[in-house]
């Protein structure tokens, strides 16, 4: 559960350290400890709780991890929630993770499917210059990994969309996918609900006025919202085409719907025609004259087949066949 601590000092790595001594290290401007934790128990973050003096109401929400993403400040620390996601055999599995954040600490804990932040830690310690401004910059890395994770995820829909799209108006394809355009518009729902809030998440980064937010980081912040915008935007895109091609979908059945009636109408009545006319003579009256001439079943057979290939030719022409 306790997967890192360190302390770090004027943007470099000091040593690896044990959480039992991590309220004993100086926090002088720049200096601070990071712990990453998985997944903890109530024991741990309690121990955690008491080195760092975490909010009681942050802790039992980080142990609980549903949460929506925002930002919640208490006094001179911060506590951010944020959704990580990952693509699974064609499903999107969701995490979170949390970040506590005060003068001289960052704790970083996660829950479910998400990515482990050493490529996070690795850039943080490769750039000294900027991890000298402290926390806030942790909080930026941290959340910059996750926001930049969910371009990848979102290309790997749109190629399935663009397909879903695509089996529309194909004829060689089988019908389009209803069941799987809806799955894809819930997951994209569910992104969305996870990403929008970032927007106003990075807007109070950037305004709050807290000490924690070294000035020089609003603008890589500013940078995260512009992130956040943009995966909004392709996640609309996305449900607009799903919705597009649903909408074609149901609108080339109703043609095709309608092509098939227009048959069946047409067929109907050139059948008519024998039909009717073998009904009349078909009513056994005994006074129907032109029963008794030798030429009348050839005339009336020439009559139908004349009638039907007529009315052929009508309804082929107007394209009901």
């Amino acid at each position: 559960m306790l997967i890192n601590c360190a302390a770090y000092k004027a943007g470099n790595r000091v040593a690896d350290i044990d959480l039992k001594q991590a309220n004993c290290i100086e926090s002088a401007p720049g200096d601070f400890v990071w712990v990453g934790l998985h997944e903890p128990d109530a024991a741990l973050l309690r121990t955690v709780q008491q080195r760092f003096g975490l909010h009681d109401l942050a802790v039992e929400d980080a142990h609980l991890a549903h949460q929506r993403p925002k930002l919640e400040a208490y006094g001179n620390s911060l506590f951010v929630v944020l959704r990580t996601a990952q693509l699974t055999e064609g499903k999107i599995c969701w995490g979170e993770t949390h970040i506590f954040a005060g003068p001289g600490y960052v704790v970083t804990v996660r829950h479910g499917s998400t990515t482990a932040y050493k490529a996070v830690r690795a850039r943080c310690e490769s750039a000294p210059k900027m991890l000298s401004m402290g926390e806030s910059f942790v909080i930026y890395s941290v959340m910059d990994f996750i926001v930049d994770s969910y371009f990848p995820l979102l290309h790997e829909l749109e190629g399935e969309v663009d397909a879903l799209e695509d089996s529309v108006f194909s004829k060689d394809s089988a019908r389009l996918d209803v069941e799987r355009v809806f799955e894809l518009r819930h997951d994209l729902l569910l992104m969305r609900r996870a990403v929008l809030p970032l927007q106003e998440v990075c807007n109070n980064l950037i305004r709050f006025d807290v000490t924690l937010i070294a000035p020089e980081m609003r603008a890589y912040f500013r940078d995260v919202q512009d992130h956040v915008i943009r995966v909004v935007e392709n996640i609309d895109n996305l449900r607009e085409l799903l919705k597009g091609a649903l909408e074609a979908n149901l609108l080339l059945a109703s043609v095709q719907q309608n092509d098939v009636t227009k048959q069946l109408a047409a067929w109907a009545a050139i059948l008519a025609v024998p039909t009717a006319i073998a009904g009349i003579y078909g009513m056994n009256f005994k006074n129907m004259p032109e029963l008794e001439y030798p030429a009348s079943y050839p005339i009336v057979l020439a009559v139908i087949v004349g009638l039907c290939v007529y009315l052929y030719h009508r309804f082929k022409r107007s394209g009901w066949l």
